[in-house]
């Protein structure tokens, strides 16, 4: 990615996002509702990356901390997306590494996951509007 525009590396990210998030969608319908969670994390994380790439023009961290990410990328946050990008960072281990009683899979009812999915539905559209408002 080092030779391509910074316009380039942005499309890039939105890109894969709105793949993860087709994943996330499809995974969903299909019941798995774990890693649905998990590709919502996948989808907002690089959402994020692609505005710290806006802002910083070079490469992202190489983490999948949302918080983390989002302090670099200058955003500021209410408490309720704060709070969101929290949990939403937990995804990404809960849904990868379960406990032994695999106990976020069990959590993910079809209830929690749709509930879930909309909240970062919400975030996603939030943080591209935040992202086109500075292109």
């Amino acid at each position: 990615m080092t030779s391509m525009s910074k316009e380039d590396k942005i499309k890039y990210w939105l890109k894969s996002a709105d793949q993860d998030w087709h994943v996330a969608n499809h995974l969903f319908e299909k019941k798995d509702y774990a890693y649905a969670l998990f590709f919502g994390h996948l989808t907002v994380a690089k959402i994020l990356k692609a505005i710290f790439t806006d802002k910083q023009d070079k490469t992202p961290p190489f983490s999948h901390n949302l918080v983390y990410l989002s302090e670099k990328a200058g955003l500021e946050l209410n408490e309720e997306n704060l709070e969101l990008l929290e949990e939403v960072s937990d995804f990404n281990l809960e849904a990868r590494y379960p406990d032994n009683n695999f106990s976020f899979h069990k959590k993910c009812t079809m209830v929690f996951t749709e509930k879930k999915l909309q909240q970062i539905g919400r975030l996603k559209k939030w943080l591209i509007q935040k992202l086109l408002s500075s292109i």
